[in-house]
């Protein structure tokens, strides 16, 4: 009965109160995101009852063959691989977000089409990436959830394989690229075309080439001649979606079609290509990077199909800027980046290899009973860099309210792992939530200085990820926040004897997650989000709820592949995993809250930058300065 009871509470979480919660939050936000709504009744019906139906089959499939409902914390005893899983992996999350896209498009919700249903499925993703996927892993082995993709292997790819890549790869590209179209031109947006791009002559014939890219590209998966090229066009396929689409985010460019007068059926075909859609998301050039990557999966076997293909993709990218399509630095940038996908293996290893590096970096410096350690050093930036942003944010004369946000995040952050994680061991371990908790007393003792307390949030949450991304470089050296061994994943080695990868641990010598790098990564991406959201001067409770939903995304994620054996876990989950999901939920309420718009970006003060210094000494103190001889709470770093 307990159990029965459980189950029933468990469903009724995302079949009942989930479902009021984001209908709650849409309904909340409306009229603060200022993005044209898309309100057509039959799509929007469309795609919600196909979302409903593809959560059903799913369903359906996990009762059949799994033995049982899609509850994480009551999982089917059986992996399912038949059914509407043969086709696409995960196919409630995906169904979930397409009904919410659908809803908020059935009933002309803006908040629910751009704000929403994006965080749905940020919050599906973190789930799967932070949970599932792991879960899969230790109860069914490394092969059973990564079928979905096809084999690396020379052998005929089978029909199913081939029918995969629509639903996992093409068709989600084509639902987000079509979104990026109707987002509209972005605030401010800055013009890509050059004073060289006028001589380039508008060929009409060539439309022939660059329509051409659309065909090829659909029938690319039909065409594969092996299981191991049609995965190839699938990762890469992918990996430019992940790379190149929060660049069209982030980056305010914008490429009019060069004008011309139709002549003939190519004319035609032109004239009809350019919609009001035209010239966004344009750079780098997806039309370029598709070529690109067909080309390297149909170019496989003889020699002249390598010949053949890669003519033609560099023909199709000539044709890019001869049907007036896109500037040259569209094309550079399309080309760049396919390089940067076809290489991403090497490039990763180098990070990787440079991580490890860092990790075992650790020199230390003896004065008396005072130890300094070289990672101060990485904390001591971070703060600079973030308090930099604060006051600089802030304005003159706020110096005091920035030096109470520093004193009250480096105070949280012991007080709160000191709490968690304090031991002999640990006498001085220094805790994010911690910091941020104390960061946000910090602004409660500013808003008593005439500050707005909102104001103050927002600037933290833009300082944030880049003061979290450069402390990470602290964490590889002095071993906190380190991985769990890796089972498949590429990972660094600690071997320094002060590591608490290797104290703690014993994990000298064993590959491990990056997880310090995942969370650099992660957060530069979030600073760079927020910074275009205090370009367009959004509300700065729509900054901090940002800050949140995305901070909460990654944390939870990044905690499952994290190995610390000092971190508690409950009920299957690491407590920083809980936090982090109540971050997210904290977040979504946040955006919904009113609040001051952001300030406008103002030059950097010689007042801030002494601040920062001061700050960078009182961090590099905290951080990298102890008393290995001393035993009491907070004496020791290790």
């Amino acid at each position: 009965m307990r159990t029965r009871i459980l189950k029933l509470l468990y469903g009724s979480l995302f079949v009942a109160i989930v479902p009021a919660g984001l209908v709650a939050w849409a309904h909340e936000t409306r009229g603060i995101v200022h993005i044209a709504a898309l309100h057509a009744a039959e799509l929007g019906a469309w795609l919600f009852g196909g979302g409903v139906a593809v959560i059903l089959a799913a369903m359906a499939a996990l009762w059949r063959f799994g033995g049982g409902l899609p509850m994480n914390a009551f999982p089917p005893p059986r992996f399912v691989e038949r059914g509407i899983y043969a086709v696409v992996p995960h196919p409630i999350y995906g169904g979930f977000v397409m009904a919410c896209a659908g809803a908020a498009i059935l009933t002309g919700s803006a908040s629910g089409l751009w704000l929403v249903t994006p965080c749905a499925a940020l919050g599906c993703s973190a789930l799967v990436l932070g949970y599932e996927l792991p879960d899969l892993r230790r109860r069914f082995g490394v092969p059973a959830f990564s079928c979905w993709l096809s084999r690396e292997s020379n052998e005929k790819p089978t029909l199913l394989e081939r029918l995969r890549i629509y639903f996992v790869v093409l068709l989600p590209w084509l639902a987000i690229f079509e979104l990026f179209g109707a987002f509209g031109k972005p605030v401010g947006a800055i013009s890509t075309y050059l004073p060289v791009d006028a001589h380039v002559p508008i060929i009409q014939q060539t439309e022939v080439l660059y329509a051409s890219t659309y065909v090829v590209v659909l029938l690319a998966p039909l065409l594969a001649g092996s299981a191991a090229a049609l995965r190839r066009f699938a990762q890469r396929g992918l990996i430019a979606m992940a790379m190149i689409f929060p660049l069209y985010l982030l980056l305010p460019v914008f490429v009019l079609p060069r004008p011309f007068h139709p002549v003939g059926p190519m004319g035609t075909l032109l004239a009809w290509e350019r919609t009001p859609y035209s010239g966004i998301a344009a750079f780098p050039s997806f039309h370029v990077v598709w070529a690109l990557i067909a080309a390297s999966a149909l170019s496989d076997g003889a020699h002249w199909k390598k010949w053949f293909w890669w003519t033609w993709a560099g023909l199709v990218s000539a044709s890019c800027l001869t049907t007036g399509m896109h500037s040259i630095l569209d094309v550079v940038a399309g080309v760049a980046a396919f390089f940067v996908v076809a290489r991403i293996d090497r490039i990763w290893r180098a990070i990787l290899s440079a991580a490890e590096r860092i990790a075992n970096s650790w020199k230390e410096w003896r004065i008396g009973p005072v130890r300094v350690i070289n990672h101060g050093g990485y904390a001591a930036a971070a703060v600079f860099v973030g308090l930099l942003i604060i006051d600089t944010l802030l304005g003159p004369g706020r110096e005091l309210v920035s030096a109470c946000v520093l004193v009250g995040a480096i105070a949280g952050a012991m007080l709160w792992a000191q709490w968690l994680e304090g031991s002999s061991a640990l006498l001085r371990p220094m805790g994010f939530y911690g910091g941020m908790i104390g960061a946000v007393a910090g602004a409660a003792a500013g808003s008593l200085l005439g500050v707005s307390f909102w104001t103050v949030l927002m600037a933290i949450g833009i300082a944030a990820p880049w003061f979290q991304s450069i402390g990470r470089l602290r964490c590889l050296v002095q071993g906190c926040c380190h991985g769990r061994a890796t089972e498949t994943a590429l990972g660094i080695r600690h071997t320094h004897p002060r590591s608490r990868a290797v104290r703690l641990a014993s994990l000298s010598g064993v590959p491990v997650h990056a997880t310090p790098v995942y969370s650099i990564l992660w957060n530069a991406l979030v600073g760079l989000a927020l910074f275009r959201l205090l370009v367009v001067q959004a509300p700065a409770t729509m900054i901090c709820g940002v800050y949140l939903l995305l901070s909460g995304a990654g944390r939870f994620v990044e905690e499952a592949y994290r190995g610390e054996p000092q971190t508690k876990v409950w009920c299957g989950l690491h407590i920083y995993q809980w936090i982090a999901a109540f971050t997210f939920v904290a977040g979504a309420a946040l955006t919904a809250a009113p609040g001051p718009s952001a300030p406008m970006i103002t030059p950097v003060r010689l007042s801030s930058v002494l601040l920062a210094t001061a700050g960078a000494a009182l961090g590099w103190f905290a951080y990298g300065i102890d008393f290995p001889e001393a035993s009491r709470r907070f004496a020791r770093l290790t």
